[in-house]
């Protein structure tokens, strides 16, 4: 089966969902949409498709992915999920909890299948650490997302919270499996470099770190357990689980030496282009009616814990200027 499918937004994320689109066989792009005419063109004619105007767009797809900027996901996913069109929106699902739960509720009346854009749910390495997460006894996680300043080729309007920390917010979140009972944050003044500590109702730790004023580009996730610890590099796609052996006592000469091995384990770890990866799953539940990997519910969870981060960051704020001088 294939399914007519489009893009709303074809700016620096939307272009590539055309091109994926138009790579992946079980989906037919039938068009692209977005406000800069000039850009929708150029798209357009690079994945042989039409620019249409975005009503014509929900009447030709039966699946679209909206990726236009984040303020107006709610307007552009309400308007293609009441015209009984699937819809993968992409992160954070919209600007308030509000309008995100309004997103949910929609697509359920419309019967049809929302997904949302967190990409990293796809990433090989953290589906190769999803599949035996459950299995460890977790005591804390610690990702770090961090990068040098945006050079100006990509706008973004979300702070580090919103465009940054989110996307691990889902991560451990999901990893866990457990609702957050209190959030403490801290960051610069700037607002580029923000930190989040999570405390989960299971007694585990989450600690995370946005910034966008860090020369170095990193992107990591570490799941300490009782028996091992496991690193996730999201950059290279790769997993190592780090386990103590039995220690051991030697006897050398007459002397009683002690001894202790770190075995590491390397997964093997899928290829594949996350997006290409998303993409499709978005399409098979499309075709299947199962529920997606993603869900709106789970956009909703990852965006109310951004904005506990972000109400626990001005908090900190306030609790500062209100401390009394010495």
């Amino acid at each position: 089966m294939t399914v007519p499918v489009g893009v709303l937004g074809v700016g620096s994320m939307g272009r590539h969902h055309a091109r994926v689109y138009q790579e992946i066989a079980d989906a037919d792009l039938v068009g692209v949409a977005d406000v800069d005419r000039e850009t929708a063109t150029e798209v357009a004619e690079a994945y042989d498709t039409r620019v249409l105007p975005p009503e014509e767009l929900f009447e030709a797809a039966d699946a679209v992915s909206i990726a236009v900027p984040s303020q107006y996901h709610h307007d552009a996913g309400m308007n293609a999920l009441n015209a009984g069109v699937h819809a993968l929106i992409e992160k954070p699902l919209a600007s308030t909890t509000d309008e995100a739960e309004a997103l949910v509720s929609a697509a359920e009346r419309a019967g049809v299948t929302l997904q949302v854009g967190h990409i990293e749910r796809f990433n090989p390495a953290v589906r190769a650490v999803a599949a035996f997460a459950d299995d460890l006894d977790l005591i804390a996680v610690d990702a770090r997302r961090l990068g040098p300043p945006l050079d100006g080729g990509r706008g973004v309007d979300d702070g580090v919270v919103l465009d940054l920390m989110i996307h691990d917010l889902d991560i451990v979140r999901s990893l866990v499996g457990a609702p957050v009972d209190h959030v403490t944050a801290a960051g610069s003044p700037d607002g580029q470099y923000v930190t989040a500590t999570l405390d989960f109702e299971t007694d585990v730790v989450g600690s995370l770190t946005a910034s966008r004023v860090t020369q170095r580009k990193v992107r990591e996730l570490t799941l300490t357990a009782v028996d091992c610890q496991v690193t996730v590099d999201y950059i290279d796609r790769s997993v190592r689980i780090h386990r103590r052996t039995r220690p051991e006592f030697l006897v050398n000469d007459g002397d009683l030496r002690y001894r202790s091995e770190q075995v590491v384990e390397r997964p093997t770890v899928d290829n594949g282009e996350p997006l290409k990866k998303e993409l499709s799953a978005f399409l098979e539940a499309v075709e299947t009616g199962s529920e997606p990997v993603v869900s709106g519910p789970d956009g909703v969870e990852a965006l109310s814990l951004a904005h506990r981060v972000q109400s626990a960051l001005g908090s900190a704020a306030v609790s500062e200027r209100e401390r009394p001088s010495m």
